[in-house]
């Protein structure tokens, strides 16, 4: 399996998720510059975190306009897993692949520390190394976190299992206590927490690395199906 982590001006957390694809997980990865990027031969997508062009006009938005959201987009329409974690979540929303939009934490402060995550879908493929209802800790690092969806898409969310984490303490103010969310069909992941930050029991915390190893195993039993 071979990942592609999308790189782009401001983007300061693609190393730590290169790190995570390919030295924890042991898979193929890519950093891959956004106007160079031919992704069709990759089998997964991430987008990393950071301040995407300084998070001028809003945070994600002026990423979610160049070129490459079409291969992005193509990739989600192939059924390829598309992970966005914080500045790549706000580009997922801003693309319009997942529903909702992100405000300024509720504090107005930014915030960097860890935060209980409740896994409130484990039969998702970022998901399936946890146990649904665990409680795994994952640090967060942003001052635009506070999900926001209206009430008729928060219960669409509950009602299709798309919402695949909940903050156990909520820390900035989403609505329904969202940390993560996945769309309709399930193969794309935007969450604010940062799991390729906690991939390595030597650093305190491997709690993240069984995300990646979800999408491993679900990679490795669709092809085995498909062999």
């Amino acid at each position: 399996m071979k990942f592609a982590v999308v790189v782009f001006p401001g983007s300061n957390c693609d190393r730590d998720m290169y790190f995570a694809a390919k030295d924890a997980l042991g898979a193929e990865a890519e950093l891959v510059w956004y106007q160079e990027a031919e992704l069709a031969d990759y089998d997964a997508v991430l987008l990393p975190g950071g301040f995407s062009y300084g998070d001028y006009l809003r945070s994600g938005a002026i990423a979610a306009t160049e070129p490459i959201v079409a291969q992005i987009r193509s990739a989600a329409e192939a059924g390829k897993p598309i992970l966005g974690v914080c500045n790549g979540f706000q580009v997922l929303l801003e693309m319009g692949l997942l529903p909702g939009a992100m405000l300024s934490n509720k504090h107005l402060k930014f915030m960097c520390h860890y935060e209980t995550l409740i896994v409130e879908n484990a039969d998702t493929l970022f998901t399936n190394e946890y146990e649904e209802k665990e409680e795994i800790n994952i640090p967060i690092a942003h001052g635009d976190g506070n999900y926001y969806c209206d009430e008729a898409t928060l219960q669409q969310l509950k009602q299709n299992r798309q919402i695949a984490f909940t903050y156990k303490t909520n820390p900035n103010g989403s609505v329904g206590d969202i940390a993560g969310i996945v769309n309709e069909k399930g193969n794309v992941l935007g969450m604010m927490p940062h799991p390729e930050r906690a991939v390595e029991e030597l650093l305190g915390n491997a709690d993240g690395l069984r995300l990646f190893q979800s999408i491993l195993t679900h990679w490795r039993n669709r092809h085995a199906i498909n062999a």
